[in-house]
């Protein structure tokens, strides 16, 4: 007789379970470790908020050019000063573009007939919800 016909059913029971355990612990470690990868180089990736930005940008070169505690000091508010001012640039940038959008945008609307302006709307809108997606936060 064969080997499979010599097999009690509780053997071909016992054999299933561990078929099942084994896939089910390697389903369980492919999900964890896609977490953990995904969560780790999103956290990598992060932006670190300006004063953390500032404050090692201070550190790092208090220690390259053994900058005083003074110095240091006098660094920290340089550089918050420039970085107002980029940012006051940076959301005038900002406004003006937005200005440049929406003019294209009307131009556009005005040569579709008006079936076609709701699908130029609902592009936009798509547009939109995606750009708000992938922007910073």
């Amino acid at each position: 007789m064969s080997q499979a016909m010599n097999e009690s059913p509780a053997s071909r029971k016992a054999a299933i379970w561990v078929v099942i355990v084994f896939l089910l612990g390697a389903a369980a470690g492919c999900m964890f470790g896609y977490g953990y990868a995904h969560h780790s180089v999103a956290a990598a990736n992060a932006p670190m908020p300006e004063p953390e930005r500032r404050a090692k940008r201070v550190a790092e070169l208090t220690e390259e050019l053994g900058l005083t505690s003074d110095q240091a000091k006098q660094l920290d508010a340089i550089l918050l000063q420039r970085h107002t001012e980029a940012k006051a640039v940076h959301e005038q940038a900002d406004g003006q573009l937005e200005k440049i959008r929406q003019s294209g945008r009307d131009q556009i609307r005005a040569i579709l007939t008006p079936e076609q302006k709701p699908k130029f709307e609902e592009f936009l809108q798509k547009l939109d919800a995606e750009k708000k997606h992938n922007a910073p936060k």
